[in-house]
């Protein structure tokens, strides 16, 4: 198992970039997203996209809106999970190998300020 940061803690307005990531040895991945502060109403979708040999990005799964989470001491959590045998679970969980190359990506419906980091535990 192996853990990288995708994205330090810091306060968004809009959508991030985020940088590939490629790890030919990952079979799945859980993605932890830390939210500790938010401002108004937020809307933030986060995904795991594979990378196909031509370049072209294709969502492996999508999770639901981060809109409204109850923030506190611990800092709202929530993890999306790609893995063989995984049980899916809708928005949540895809039973599917993790692609060679692949990112995270956290779309930004509007510009309400929401604090949070992103973490990958990748298994091997």
């Amino acid at each position: 198992m192996s853990v990288k940061t995708i994205l330090a803690a810091a306060a968004r307005t809009a959508t991030p970039t985020i940088a590939d990531e490629h790890d030919p040895n990952a079979e799945g991945v859980h993605v932890v997203i830390v939210v500790s502060a938010l401002t108004s109403t937020p809307s933030v979708v986060p995904k795991i996209q594979g990378k196909d040999p031509y370049g072209n990005y294709y969502d492996v799964l999508v999770g639901s809106a981060i809109t409204d989470v109850t923030v506190g001491t611990p800092p709202a959590t929530v993890v999306l999970k790609v893995g063989p045998g995984i049980s899916p679970v809708a928005n949540g969980a895809a039973a599917d190998y993790l692609p060679d190359t692949w990112r995270v990506v956290m779309t930004h419906a509007d510009t309400d300020s929401i604090t949070y980091s992103v973490a990958a535990v990748m298994a091997e």
